[in-house]
């Protein structure tokens, strides 16, 4: 039995998101065609990147980089309906899952007051044979105690918005261990490409991977998903009840 049978139809009781994650392109492979049909239901979905991904061309310097992906990050974001989009200033591939995260990740969930966290695989591995990027999986950590330090009246007391308990479930688009499923429309999911087209310079920079065309990508993903939540389209998560 393949790890994301049983998939569960992805709760509808919440209004607002706050998605966080490591990089520009993160919420791309996949979540943002999610993204793009909450925010055509009308749900208010705001983006946190911890970094601007200024050390993810190998060809080009962090000076020049960060502001180029902070630019295709924005023109993605409004391929999907996310007008809110906030960049924190910690260094691209070297993210800690320290307390200087976790203060900063709590400080941006009680000024936002999501219902629901939204982030990437943070798992050691994508499935199989892999190996996941530390920034992926120290986000994530974080996050997960994020929500909690966040609720709680008496961490991070220097934050001047109060505590915030309304977010319980974080879920994590493209884990190995998918607990729920996005069902998508032609619409979705042509939106999600865009979202990802819009990364034009970084992905220009991957080569022939296999990810670099982000239709075949992104349409062979959600059609695989489909097939195991028992739709046409889907995108999964992986939600973890706080």
């Amino acid at each position: 039995m393949s790890d994301n049978a049983g998939l569960q139809p992805f709760p509808d009781d919440w209004d607002r998101a706050l998605a966080v994650v490591a990089h520009p392109d993160d919420m791309e492979y996949g979540a943002s065609s999610a993204v793009a049909r909450w925010t055509s239901e009308g749900r208010d979905i705001a983006y946190l990147l911890v970094t601007e991904g200024e050390a993810g061309i190998a060809s080009m310097g962090p000076g020049v980089v960060g502001p180029l992906r902070r630019a295709e990050q924005a023109a993605s974001c409004a391929r999907v309906g996310v007008s809110t989009l906030e960049f924190l200033d910690h260094p691209d591939g070297l993210v800690q899952a320290d307390l200087r995260l976790r203060r900063d990740l709590a400080a941006a969930i009680r000024r936002h007051k999501p219902h629901v966290l939204l982030s990437i695989n943070f798992r050691p591995s994508w499935g199989g044979p892999s190996w996941n990027h530390a920034d992926h999986r120290n986000v994530g950590s974080a996050l997960l105690d994020a929500v909690r330090d966040a609720s709680n009246p008496w961490l991070f007391t220097d934050i001047d918005d109060g505590a915030w308990d309304g977010a319980h479930r974080v879920a994590f688009g493209s884990s190995p261990l998918a607990t729920h499923f996005v069902e998508l429309d032609d619409d979705h999911l042509a939106a999600g490409v865009e979202s990802l087209r819009c990364h034009e310079v970084y992905l220009s920079e991957l080569g022939d991977d296999g990810m670099s065309d982000p239709a075949e990508f992104l349409v062979t993903n959600a059609h695989e998903a489909g097939r195991l939540a028992g739709v046409e389209r889907a995108v999964t998560f992986e939600i973890i009840e706080l």
